[in-house]
């Protein structure tokens, strides 16, 4: 009789191991290389918002937030989690 408790409970254990696998495991993984990402910002680095806002980070102000410039006399307080992405400089002439 207690054997076929258990075997009832296999299903369950497998479904979490393929949503383990599939959807948290990397789901962890973008969050961490997001935070990195975010923590690696320097002065001068080229940015993209998660609103769209493409600017070049002029200060880190601490307490999560950064200032980027977006235009030429224009400045942006952000929340550095809302950073989507580090744009890649091309120093490649033509």
């Amino acid at each position: 009789m207690s054997g076929s408790g258990i075997s009832q409970f296999i299903p369950l254990i497998l479904i979490f191991v393929i949503f383990y696998f599939f959807l948290i495991r990397p789901q962890q993984k973008k969050v961490k290389d997001h935070k990195s990402m975010v923590m690696a910002l320097k002065r001068g680095d080229n940015i993209v918002t998660g609103g769209g806002i493409v600017g070049k980070v002029e200060r880190l102000l601490g307490n999560d937030r950064i200032e980027i410039i977006i235009s030429d006399n224009a400045t942006v307080e952000i929340v550095q989690s809302t950073i989507q992405s580090v744009l890649i400089k091309n120093d490649t002439k033509n």
